[in-house]
């Protein structure tokens, strides 16, 4: 799992490619969470368009940023997940958890509220 980080305005854009499968991938998303929310930055819109696995691990590890996130007063959101990601979601009863979006426009326009 690689990360890049950019700003959208005040969102901060968390742009993932790869598997997403725990192991080190959850200590280093979480450690990069918690930074984020240390600086301030409470809007978050994980991109995962490039994302092309994810396991029962990897769903966790959206799970404890979504949480930390929350707990933290901010927002967590997905962009461009997959159908096979989105059926995942489903399945799990995840996909009334998370706020998800098609294109970056409609994403970063639903943090204004």
């Amino acid at each position: 799992m690689n990360v890049k980080v950019r700003e959208e305005g005040d969102v901060t854009v968390l742009e993932i490619s790869g598997k997403i499968m725990g192991g080190p991938d959850a200590e280093q998303f979480h450690g990069l969470i918690k930074k984020l929310l240390a600086d301030g930055k409470t809007k978050h819109l994980v991109n995962l368009g490039r994302v092309n696995w994810i396991n029962s691990t990897g769903l966790g590890i959206l799970i404890a940023g979504y949480t930390s996130v929350k707990d933290d007063g901010g927002q967590f959101k997905l962009l461009n997940v997959s159908e096979r990601i989105d059926s995942i979601l489903m399945v799990t009863k995840l996909a009334g958890i998370f706020d998800s979006y098609d294109d970056l426009e409609s994403a970063l326009a639903s943090f204004q509220d």
